[in-house]
């Protein structure tokens, strides 16, 4: 028996081994007919385990000879494309085969290559089984393909339409506010002793800036999927508030609720990748608060929502089908127009089958909605939609305002940029005669939008783009007048990182930071106003002067004219002042193709109001705390000033180089620490470098 068993195991072993080599080999020669470069690894680095412990594989790897593993280990670790320069990222080529004996993947930073490969969703479809977790609440423009993805997209894009970016203009105006005021009661509160004493009032840091920018884009994410006004702590709705709003405005949770609207959407976002990995039953009994945590907000949200969206179907139901909706109702709702679509009444909706009808009549209010003719998703399915919009509209947005204002600390140059030309375009006018209208071009040409897309190029929120060849034939790049094949049903990594960093793409000058490098890898929103890709003029130490291009000069316009432009802000090709524009590919903050962000408009307005805000009247500083105190910053020539402030511009790089992706990049509890100063009473940014 024991020599069965011996043999049984040999025979296993010799067959695992012979596989392995089999597989390899096999995969060898496919990568060797595609015409590009690869390297050979012994793992799947689109398996789940590695993609979460990568790093630690690595420890184990590193054990082993150096030469085995020095050519390909640091390129495929989780977020090397954000760790690592892009010399160093790109040694073997901007397109590049991992050959394993289990796959074949491609990663791709070339700008021509990733615009080929999004532009042809039917060529190179989404892996949308690596999206099934998503569907937790329902099936959903991100976790669908083919027509059912049309259909998803048809519905859920036609909210997201120019009057809607004006009502969420306004809405960012009145939360950028309230954070504001919540900042400024939190650094200027009065301390008390022991017996109750007032004491002397203390300029506090701000440490959770990610926490707050957080409540911030959920409060406008509830107005944008909801038309719900949420509100920041000591605020109050006005007097008249029907109950249903006052329920989910309420810091207090509700009855029969064990968390507020807010809280639940909080801790739902916070405790996503418990409830993604985890099943709930687990969660239920495993002896940690977090689970807990994540199984309440779970339970409170999915109750939030079928009552909401109960109550809305009610709301369809009662209006008489002939009295059209007001025109000028305030609110963004995205789960009202979806119900509107799929519950409205004997208008009805454009089957998703694609069958042709006879054309059906539509409602007035379906027409203010801009839903005109959108097709009809059960009840599962708009749920499904409302959650991804939670999610993908809070994790960008968020990080990329938190990354921006670190940046713009870090950086007081930039930051004197951008408080110019909203000094320009608002000056000292209150923001509540603001016009959108007005505004929204000017904004678009301005440093705002160029220390928005900065933001976005350095730290894109999505670092690599998930996509794959079709499974049904081989697909054909052209590469730098290069054919090459890719076979079929292979994953494609598409690299948005290291796009953003080739320097055959993007104006760059030498890097302050690391001289002999460019400066690709560094935050300088002036690089958005020059006309063409390339070495660009050095400005001089302590010069805020930008040279900016006419939007007509041969130079822009022939790059611009090479394949089109990438997505971002774009500022209008008139007048005098123009964006620089990347060519398609090169820049990717929101995807590219068919399948980038439905959402896009409304973020960037969303972005770029934050800014205009915050910088009219304020600035932002890294606190110093660690190295000095305030009575002590106040006593410092500007020589000291810049020594210490030196040193927190140095632990505010490190902080942000050790960023990582969970479902974005970002810091994920990790801080750096923030000073809200009125404008004129900086003590660093209004002259340093």
């Amino acid at each position: 028996m024991p020599t069965t068993l011996l043999l049984v195991l040999g025979a296993a072993c010799a067959y695992a081994v012979f596989a392995v080599v089999m597989g390899l080999r096999r995969n060898i020669a496919v990568a060797k007919g595609t015409n590009l470069p690869y390297v050979v690894v012994p793992c799947d680095q689109t398996a789940q385990h590695w993609l979460m412990l990568s790093h630690y594989y690595a420890r184990l790897i590193r054990l082993f000879p150096k030469p085995w593993w020095e050519g390909w280990l640091d390129l495929t670790l989780t977020d090397s494309c954000y760790q690592l320069d892009f010399q160093r990222f790109t040694r073997h080529g901007d397109t590049l085969l991992f050959v394993s004996p289990f796959s074949i993947m491609v990663q791709v930073s070339n700008a021509e290559a990733i615009r080929q490969i999004t532009s042809q969703r039917e060529k190179f479809p989404k892996p949308w089984e690596m999206y099934t977790m998503l569907a937790m609440f329902g099936e959903n423009v991100v976790t669908t393909e083919g027509s059912v993805w049309k259909a998803h997209r048809k519905a859920t894009a036609a909210t997201f339409n120019e009057k809607n970016s004006a009502l969420v203009f306004r809405e960012t105006i009145v939360q950028t506010n309230g954070m504001i005021d919540s900042w400024v009661d939190r650094q200027h509160s009065e301390n008390v002793d022991e017996k109750g004493n007032k004491i002397d009032k203390r300029n506090e840091s701000l440490t959770t800036v990610s926490a707050d920018v957080t409540r911030l884009t959920i409060n406008i994410i509830g107005y944008v999927g909801f038309g719900l006004r949420l509100l920041w702590p000591g605020q109050s709705l006005p007097p008249g508030t029907d109950a249903a709003a006052a329920k989910y405005a309420s810091l207090d949770a509700p009855e029969g609720y064990t968390l507020c609207f807010v809280d639940t959407l909080v801790q739902l976002l916070d405790k996503i990748l418990l409830l993604l990995l985890f099943p709930r039953w687990l969660l239920r009994i495993v002896p940690f608060q977090k689970a807990r945590v994540a199984v309440a907000a779970h339970e409170n949200y999915v109750r939030y929502l079928d009552e909401m969206l109960d109550e809305k179907i009610e709301a369809l139901k009662a209006v008489h089908p002939e009295v059209p909706e007001r025109e000028d109702k305030e609110g963004m709702d995205f789960m009202g127009a979806l119900a509107q679509c799929s519950f409205g009444g004997s208008s009805g909706a454009s089957s998703r089958t694609g069958q042709e009808g006879e054309k059906q009549q539509e409602q007035p209010e379906r027409q203010a909605h801009g839903i005109t003719n959108a097709p009809a998703l059960s009840r599962d399915e708009i749920l499904g939609n409302a959650f991804v919009l939670f999610l993908a509209g809070h994790e960008t947005s968020a990080n990329t305002i938190h990354f921006t204002l670190i940046h713009l600390a870090t950086n007081p140059a930039a930051q004197r940029l951008l408080q110019r030309d909203i000094d320009r375009l608002v000056d000292d006018t209150d923001c509540s005669s603001w016009d959108y209208e007005s505004l929204i071009g000017p904004m678009t040409t301005s440093a705002i939008a160029a220390c928005i897309n900065e933001t976005l190029r350095v730290i894109p929120p999505t670092p690599a783009i998930p996509k794959q060849v079709s499974p049904q034939s081989d697909q054909t790049v052209s590469i730098e007048g290069r054919e090459c094949v890719l076979p079929k049903a292979i994953f494609i990594l598409v690299n948005a990182i290291k796009a953003h960093e080739d320097p055959r793409h993007w104006p760059y000058q030498e890097s302050k930071l690391r001289p002999g490098h460019d400066d690709l890898r560094d935050y300088r929103p002036e690089r958005w106003f020059e006309s063409k890709p390339g070495p660009c003029h050095q400005q001089s130490n302590g010069s805020d002067t930008v040279s900016r291009p006419r939007s007509d000069t041969p130079e822009s316009s022939a790059y611009d004219s090479d394949d089109g432009v990438g997505d971002g802000i774009q500022g209008s090709r008139q007048g005098d002042a123009s964006f620089f524009r990347p060519r398609r590919g090169a820049f990717l903050p929101f995807s590219d193709g068919p399948r980038r962000c439905l959402g896009r408009r409304v973020a960037q307005v969303q972005l770029m109001t934050v800014l205009l805000v915050l910088f009219q009247h304020y600035s932002i500083e890294l606190a110093v705390d660690e190295w000095a105190t305030e009575a002590q910053v106040k006593d410092m020539d500007r020589t000291a000033r810049t020594d210490v402030y030196k040193m927190a511009q140095a632990a505010s790089r490190r902080t942000m180089g050790r960023a990582v992706s969970v479902i974005t990049l970002g810091l994920h509890g990790k801080t750096v620490p923030m000073r809200l100063v009125a404008r004129g009473k900086e003590s660093f940014v209004d002259w340093m470098e």
